[in-house]
């Protein structure tokens, strides 16, 4: 969905980011187009997180750029970067008992001023967001009494109060059941696809990457190994190279995209 000859959204160059003087990425280079649907894949371990944090200027590179619209993310200001891209951590923290509603309306604090009150166009934003998730229905229960899935619609919803450009997501569907994790895939996807929005997904759901994610980048041992779409990435050889096991990458038969078979005894080449 990237308009051609756009600037890129988001761009690495040579990135490197250490925790606690440890390099977990080692000169990363890629760039991100406005309204790309980017999968980011790799074993545990491999920076796939890290990356995400960096791009979203939570984490400063020890090395190299990492650039939002062609500046320094890290150095741009909190409020600032708000208003561009929406981040869904892996783990949403301590819930208290807000209602859905008032968590929603927080990704609007960005756009207040301080002790300002919430503006009708604020409470239309957070409507839409509550809407688009399929959250309105429960837009009134604490956030303390959903189940696994629905609070994590109501993370996204919060995000996308923000009205950003781009979302950046480490692990939607993770600890998600199967229907869940369809319902967050598709609901990406029709963001990015009605919307033009980027929207850059951390998984380590390899077929879920694969089926809707139109380009998808690899990384292992904090390094990029492979980027492209997911037949080009997403290998029998390759997989066996980065996770060590050897599975059966076939072609799904309604949409044409790889797709790893998990089988009881190890595949043999």
């Amino acid at each position: 969905m990237r308009p051609p000859d756009s600037e890129p959204f988001f761009t690495c160059e040579s990135l490197c980011v250490c925790y606690d003087s440890v390099e977990i990425l080692h000169g990363v280079s890629l760039s991100i187009q406005p309204g790309e649907l980017v999968g980011i894949i790799g074993p545990n371990g491999s920076g796939k997180s890290t990356l995400l944090r960096a791009l979203s200027g939570t984490l400063r590179p020890s090395g190299g750029k990492a650039l939002l619209h062609g500046q320094p993310v890290g150095r741009m200001r909190a409020r600032e970067r708000a208003h561009l891209i929406g981040v869904v951590q892996q783990k949403a923290g301590a819930m208290f008992a807000f209602t859905v509603w008032d968590i929603v309306a927080m990704g609007r604090h960005a756009h207040l001023a301080a002790l300002q009150g919430l503006r009708p166009e604020d409470r239309a934003a957070v409507d839409w967001a509550l809407e688009r998730t399929d959250c309105t229905r429960f837009a009134d229960r604490p956030v303390t009494e959903l189940s696994g899935g629905e609070l994590q619609r109501v993370i996204i919803a919060r995000a996308l109060a923000q009205e950003p450009q781009a979302l950046l997501l480490d692990e939607p569907t993770n600890h998600l059941d199967i229907n869940h994790q369809l319902e967050i895939a598709r609901l990406l996807q029709t963001l990015n696809q009605e919307r033009a929005m980027t929207i850059v997904w951390v998984s380590h759901d390899v077929n879920l990457a694969a089926e809707f994610c139109e380009r998808v980048i690899m990384l292992a041992d904090g390094k990029l190994v492979a980027d492209g779409d997911a037949g080009q990435v997403i290998t029998g050889p390759r997989l066996s190279a980065l996770y060590g096991v050897n599975v059966p990458v076939l072609t799904n038969p309604l949409t044409g995209k790889p797709q790893v078979v998990m089988v009881a005894e190890e595949a043999r080449s």
